[in-house]
């Protein structure tokens, strides 16, 4: 028997207007300079589960030191995984560490979204997703900031994707880009 679940895997980053996710260092302080969590109240409502890479799980530890099932400014709790080579050692409270292929990290974690979203965080889980054909839509905001270096939103050589428009929206200084992936095109 085949199940099918109503909600997408969505890549969802904040990104300076270079294209950085991360700044040097893989600093992120500069993202908390702009209010956003508010501002898209239907953001926490449509995620059922987050899934991220381990190096995107350190640095969101280092800069909120929360746990990452605590996104949209405490506005979302859920099921949080992280697909890792690392898993600690010790208990990891509320997040799941997974390794292996990230077709089955996948699966894993859209399973426990239900029938919401599952959110996808970091460039390197993303390019995998991407290269698989596993994302339905990137989902972007971009700050009004020009950061020069750091991790892009998606690394060259990663093979093209064509992307189709979905949604546009202004809060404030931010802007949100909704893009669906064009099945037919990923690369």
């Amino acid at each position: 028997m085949t199940v099918t679940l109503a909600g997408k895997v969505v890549v969802q980053a904040s990104m300076s207007l270079d294209g950085f996710i991360a700044g040097p260092e893989h600093g992120m302080d500069w993202v908390f300079d702009y209010a956003m969590p508010a501002d898209f109240p239907d953001l926490p409502a449509a995620t059922g589960a987050m899934l991220s890479g381990r190096h995107c799980y350190d640095v969101g530890q280092r800069d909120t030191g929360k746990p990452s099932g605590e996104a949209y400014g405490g506005a979302w709790h859920g099921p949080s995984f992280v697909l890792t080579h690392r898993p600690p050692a010790g208990p990891s409270g509320d997040v799941t560490f997974l390794s292996g292929d990230i077709g089955q990290a996948v699966a894993t974690a859209r399973a426990a979204a239900g029938e919401k979203d599952l959110v996808v965080l970091g460039a390197n889980v993303a390019a995998q997703c991407l290269r698989r054909g596993l994302i339905d839509e990137i989902f972007v905001f971009v700050l009004p900031v020009l950061l020069g270096a750091g991790t892009p939103l998606y690394e060259a050589g990663g093979g093209r994707v064509n992307l189709r428009p979905v949604s546009s929206a202004h809060s404030g200084s931010v802007t949100a880009l909704r893009f669906e992936v064009a099945r037919s095109c990923a690369g």
